[in-house]
């Protein structure tokens, strides 16, 4: 990559670049996911899901602390100008990853049926089988991303994430459809939506090789003595050994939490496989929702450390208490209302979504999840300013609570057969409302100075009730308006179409409502729009002091 391609990708620059691709990224896997689950039936979803719950603990396992560890080294050889270094921890690196990638991914590929009938739900077979290369792929992809970011050069990771997600949108979309079309198994098309998944880290990987020898092209020769190789892997893994613990706590207890529920479903409640796979289908629909919110929250996480280390390192520590004030008064301006929606328009937005799986069971869920939604971004956020302190250690402890508080109840709630699938909702409410409530609980009392949280929750949580209440009432008003009425209704009941009108009526009203509210209210000012992208602009067309 040329000199002048690289000044411009500066750190500040280039985690602009990082944070755009996250959110292009994040948008394309919601319209790969949100269709898939209208094309798969609510088994064949848990079996996709169930898949993924394996690939991702496998993913930490291998990758987990590794690209931290060498962006961090690589970086640190770059600044004092030992290319040889760089170059000899990188090999070393791209080695350990691909024994890891081999490892893992022989375990996906010649143990599909151990693995899931571990998982209770042996009809995930096809969905493991189909992810096992990418295993492989992402590895060396992983390396090279943590090459580039040791020497801050955050464009290629960008443009490589967005190659992974849109092959998952181009190909696996796609390919589950033909399969569900021709009237094959249902879990073979699982397994083809996840096709799509490799393919996209299959390519991803060659274009970061491409990119990779471009920019080796452009690089002088230099004459420093590299550590030697028995070192610098003994400094890697000293790095990325706790990375990867901390990483996988959520992974695992996923994985453990995914293979419980669909067990107590057969063992506790007496269902078979096929009804455990249908209910933990609904759920895992309503999941993909109730995920929406949080992917937002990474620009802002994302620029929080940055501002909040800088103002320790320096000792201002009414700035950093200034910042994290904001940061977390934007997570409720934003994390709020948006749960609240979903709470609010649970089954009508299920039935606008995934007509054909069961709305009254996933509109229920899902409006229990809408406040775990809540809960989860300001699990993130409070995360990042913890860090940010160095408290790093803190926010594993609190996880770790979570999980076993979500394991208990969903051991304890889904086997009683009055409630079933319903526990898995309640207990992903209840793990993250936890672990929020005790990271604010930790950041009100170990930070120096302190967010005021009267300040930060007072006016988003007033302002996100009235906005509720106007969502329902218009959508209650519109349903009733438009029952019977040409193509919206029949026989006094909306159809789809009716329903999807008075969703969007609803979401417009919500919207209009809730901006009007903070602004009246002044909600929100310039300093808390300043952690976002185009921020100060905003703030300018607001007339924000």
């Amino acid at each position: 990559m040329p000199d002048s391609a690289r000044k411009k990708d500066t750190f500040f620059g280039g985690a602009a670049i990082l944070a755009a691709g996250i959110i292009i990224v994040k948008i394309i896997g919601a319209l790969y996911k949100i269709p898939l689950g209208s094309i798969l039936s609510d088994a064949a979803y848990a079996d996709f899901n169930t898949a993924y719950y394996i690939y991702s603990l496998l993913i930490v396992i291998s990758t987990g602390g590794l690209p931290v560890a060498l962006s961090k080294m690589v970086s640190e050889a770059n600044a004092t100008g030992r290319d040889n270094q760089v170059q000899k921890v990188f090999r070393i690196a791209m080695v350990a990853f691909c024994v890891l990638g081999a490892i893992t991914s022989a375990v996906m590929f010649f143990f599909p049926r151990q693995l899931a009938d571990f998982m209770n739900n042996t009809h995930s077979y096809y969905s493991i089988l189909a992810l096992a290369p990418a295993l492989f792929f992402i590895c060396p992809l992983s390396a090279m991303r943590g090459y580039f970011q040791g020497h801050s050069l955050m464009t290629p990771t960008a443009v490589s994430e967005i190659i992974e997600a849109a092959c998952k949108l181009l190909f696996g979309l796609p390919l589950a459809w033909i399969i569900v079309s021709r009237g094959m198994d249902e879990s073979i098309a699982a397994g083809g939506a996840i096709v799509g998944v490799t393919i996209g880290c299959f390519l991803a990987a060659v274009f970061m090789l491409f990119m990779y020898r471009a920019y080796r092209s452009h690089v002088s020769a230099s004459s420093d003595t590299p550590d030697a190789g028995r070192d610098i892997l003994r400094t890697l893994m000293a790095l990325a050994i706790p990375i990867t613990l901390g990483s996988s706590v959520m992974a695992v207890a996923n994985l453990i939490d995914a293979k419980l529920l669909l067990g107590r479903l057969q063992d506790a409640v007496g269902l078979t496989e096929d009804a455990a796979r249908e209910l933990r289908g609904v759920y895992d629909k309503a999941v993909t929702l109730y995920n929406l919110p949080t992917q937002f929250m990474v620009p802002l996480t994302a620029s929080v450390i940055p501002a909040v280390s800088a103002a320790i390192a320096v000792k201002n520590y009414k700035q950093g208490a200034l910042v994290s004030e904001t940061a977390l008064r934007t997570t409720a301006l934003l994390a709020i209302p948006a749960g609240v929606g979903l709470s609010v328009l649970g089954q009508p937005i299920i039935r606008l979504l995934f007509p054909n799986t069961d709305v009254a069971l996933g509109g229920w869920m899902l409006s229990v999840l809408g406040f775990a939604a809540i809960a989860v971004c300001l699990m993130l956020v409070c995360n990042s300013i913890l860090q940010a302190y160095k408290l790093a250690n803190v926010t594993m402890i609190t996880t770790i609570i979570g999980c076993v508080v979500k394991v208990l109840i969903n051991y304890f709630l889904v086997a009683n057969p009055a409630i079933n699938i319903r526990g898995a909702a309640f207990s992903t409410l209840g793990c993250f409302g936890l672990v929020a409530l005790l990271d604010l609980i930790i950041i009100k009392l170990m930070l120096p100075q302190s967010p005021g949280y009267l300040r930060v929750f007072i006016k988003p949580v007033l302002n996100s009730a009235v906005m509720g209440l106007a969502v329902w009432a218009m959508y209650g008003l519109s349903s009733k308006l438009l029952a019977g009425v040409g193509p919206f209704g029949s026989e006094g009941a909306l159809t789809n179409l009716g329903n999807a009108a008075c969703v969007v009526i609803a979401i417009g009203v919500g919207i209009i409502v809730y901006f009007a509210l903070v602004l009246l209210t002044r909600a929100i000012s310039k300093d808390d729009l300043s952690l976002m992208p185009k921020g100060d602009k905003i703030a300018k067309i607001l007339r924000l002091n």
